[in-house]
């Protein structure tokens, strides 16, 4: 039996890839609903902005999943002639040398030179025979050095983690690391390097897979033409995209969420609903609702907090590009985090004779970085750049800032327990909300994994199915896997700094 669809009235809260994957796929069903974004673009965090014909990330999307109803909308979205195959390079930049990413040990050896590999082996096993307790591995630092050993993690990964996360390792979840480099540890890293690995297809035949993908799809004009494109389409389907309207309350009674409430230039509209779809962040969902949870349940929202995020783009010279998509930077003498080459991600972002590259700072919205000018923001990129050798200073031809506020949700020790009093209470009293999405779930979701939420929420709504959204990126393998045949094997699309 086809089910009712004249009976849902949903409003969906964000333009972002999960919003509009759950616009689109209630238009495929023959619901039409409302889409509500707070800012004047689509794509949220996947969007590509534009600056003077310069096209760059926020952040960098490789679009490789192991979702195969993610794959196929991709290109129901997008025609496969705007795709290209890119190849995947990044490294990681240490002591004023270059770390291939994944581990190559002979270049580790090279790096490192013999008596420091020693050192690292002996902390390696040390590690393995005294591991840290329990209750250290529950943070990043623990969990990190009992499977790398404590130089290793000294070396390659407490610089980036902390200044991605703005403070200590020891405080850091371990669930991000979980996430990130699951089931790696410096045998299997050594294993990986030295031979592949062979993997059981279906019917008992073993294939061959490597440890990372070596090249994945990247729409031409980058991401943010997917989430454009998808918009147009569901526009014409009749869906509403209502721009710069950020949603100030959401009305509750019963049980059940009745109409959201939304600004635009100063005035409140009212959409009433059936059912909400919300990429809003989680904390602004239960700090919305109306009436108001009670205050153990704000606390919780209030505790659940963010990592922003800017980039500071800079065209330079065709003769200071790079091969790699992405570099790691583990200076502590720079501020900046990470280094993206778009030219690297497709010609398509730059122009003839020059690149972009874009330097990306981890930031709390109103620290002084956040607040510093955007001059001096690109005089200071500029000037590291200079200093870890990739260009001179007064090679800089132009620069440009974007601020992201709310890009990382952070995984502190508390955070889990806050979601799950979150959760609780959005089931009891507003049963029909469906959180989706990185910010909406609280929840370190590449974009493949965020769309999938949001298809299987369209699910549960329309076609009376009971997937649990949260298990969504919790069992999955996050390395980028590559099959030597067979889509079921594919890898992730990871656009976001990951725990290299």
């Amino acid at each position: 039996m086809n089910p009712d669809t004249s009976a849902h009235d949903v409003v969906i809260i964000g333009a972002g890839p999960a919003g509009l994957t759950a616009a689109y796929e209630l238009n495929r069903r023959g619901v039409v609903p409302t889409v509500l974004e707070a800012t004047d673009m689509v794509g949220g965090i996947s969007r590509t902005e534009e600056r003077d014909g310069w096209r760059f990330d926020i952040g960098g999307h490789r679009f490789f999943t192991k979702v195969p109803e993610v794959e196929a909308f991709w290109h129901e979205i997008l025609p496969d002639e705007d795709f290209l195959m890119r190849p995947r390079m990044s490294r990681v930049y240490y002591q004023e040398k270059y770390f291939n990413y994944p581990i190559e040990i002979g270049d580790v050896i090279r790096n490192f030179g013999l008596v420091e590999i020693t050192r690292i082996g002996l902390s390696y096993l040390w590690a393995r025979i005294n591991r840290p307790s329990k209750e250290e591995q529950v943070y990043l630092e623990g969990w990190i050095s009992a499977r790398f050993g404590r130089r290793l993690y000294g070396h390659l990964f407490k610089s980036y983690n902390e200044k991605l996360w703005g403070r200590p390792a020891s405080e850091i979840s371990a669930d991000f690391a979980a996430q990130r480099i699951k089931n790696l540890t410096v045998w299997s890293a050594f294993v990986d390097a030295i031979k592949p690995k062979r993997l059981k297809a279906r019917g008992g035949k073993s294939k061959q897979i490597t440890s990372l993908i070596d090249e994945f799809q990247y729409p031409k004009y980058g991401p943010g033409m997917m989430w454009e494109v998808c918009r147009d389409k569901v526009e014409a389907a009749g869906t509403k995209v209502i721009m710069e309207s950020p949603v100030v309350r959401i009305e509750h009674a019963n049980g059940r969420a009745t109409a959201v409430v939304a600004s635009n230039g100063g005035v409140e509209t009212r959409y009433p609903c059936t059912e909400v779809i919300s990429s809003m962040p989680f904390r602004q969902l239960l700090q919305a609702m109306d009436p108001p949870p009670p205050a153990e349940v704000l606390r919780a929202a209030e505790s659940l907090t963010f990592r922003d995020f800017m980039t500071v783009a800079l065209v330079v010279p065709q003769e200071y590009s790079f091969p790699d998509n992405w570099i790691y930077i583990h200076d502590p003498a720079v501020r900046v985090g990470r280094i993206q080459n778009f030219g690297s991600w497709s010609p398509y972002l730059i122009k003839e004779g020059r690149t972009c590259l874009g330097l990306e700072y981890f930031v709390f919205e109103g620290d002084s970085d956040w607040n510093m000018s955007d001059e001096d923001l690109v005089a200071r990129g500029a000037r590291e750049l200079e200093h870890l050798k990739l260009s001179k200073a007064d090679k800089v031809e132009a620069g440009y800032v974007v601020r992201m506020p709310k890009a990382y949700p952070v995984y502190d020790h508390e955070y889990k327990e806050n979601v799950e009093i979150m959760r609780r209470w959005l089931a009891a009293n507003a049963s029909n909300v469906w959180p989706v999405g990185r910010n909406g779930m609280h929840k370190y979701n590449n974009q493949d994994h965020s769309m999938f939420t949001a298809m299987l929420s369209v699910q549960n709504i329309v076609d009376g199915t009971s997937h649990d959204i949260w298990s969504v990126n919790v069992e999955q393998e996050y390395h980028e896997e590559k099959a030597a045949e067979g889509p079921e094997n594919a890898g992730l699309a990871s656009g976001e700094p990951i725990v290299p």
